[in-house]
């Protein structure tokens, strides 16, 4: 496997990144729907922080750099909206639904990740090689434990935010909501959305309509994922 080149100064750190979300945190109202998927990030991006400092990524350089660009993304769409600039249309449905009475916390969470690995990520990880000088293939080993973390995170934020027993009836709409995404399946999309970028940017014209047509289909799950449900 080849190694990337050196990690430039501006994306040697998170603690930018981190330093943002502890504001929205901090400032956003807690039952809005941005604010509860910051809280989830927030809490991935310090676990990924936490294991760069332990040591435990193959190349901490190399998962610096997909995480900041990464944490960027988010950070991206949330200026866009607050600039009054259009943001991506895979975070829209959030946007759009972030203080709707019937959408729940977990849809919210949910709803977050799904815009953030089905998209950002993969222009993530095509953003980094970019930056490393490196293929995606040179980074597979950063994109899978980040991917871990996130599903171990998602786990516990389903424990966390699911309703009490009485609502988990098999024909409940919010059980068929949760059993209608997979984050496993998304991330497995998303390796293959970065190769096939990768692999399209000398076509920036097919690159452009591939990640727009990206975009829409992870909005679009986005938007059902925040079906407003009954109390």
């Amino acid at each position: 496997m080849a190694h990337c080149e050196q990690v430039p100064a501006a994306v040697r750190t998170v603690d930018t990144v981190l330093a943002r979300m502890r504001v929205l945190d901090a400032t956003l109202p807690a039952r809005d729907g941005v604010a509860v998927f910051n809280r989830v990030y927030l809490t991935v991006t310090e676990a990924v922080d936490r294991h760069i400092d332990g040591g435990r990524f193959p190349d901490a350089g190399s998962a610096i750099a997909l995480d900041v660009r990464f944490a960027q993304r988010y950070l991206s769409a949330v200026d866009a909206l607050e600039d009054g600039r259009r943001p991506p249309a895979c975070w829209r449905p959030l946007f759009q639904f972030r203080r709707h009475p019937g959408v729940r916390p977990l849809q919210f969470a949910l709803a977050g990740i799904n815009a953030h690995i089905g998209h950002d990520l993969a222009l993530a990880v095509v953003d980094t090689c970019r930056t490393l000088g490196c293929e995606p293939v040179d980074l597979e080993d950063e994109f899978d434990r980040v991917g871990d973390l996130l599903v171990t995170l998602e786990e516990r934020v389903r424990e966390e935010l699911m309703p009490g027993p009485d609502l988990l009836q098999i024909a409940d709409p919010l059980t068929h909501l949760l059993g209608s995404w997979s984050l496993d399946r998304a991330r497995d999309a998303t390796w293959a959305a970065a190769r096939a970028l990768w692999a399209l940017r000398r076509l920036p014209d097919v690159a452009g309509e591939f990640t727009d047509r990206l975009d829409a289909a992870v909005g679009l799950a986005g938007r059902m994922l925040l079906t407003p449900l009954p109390d």
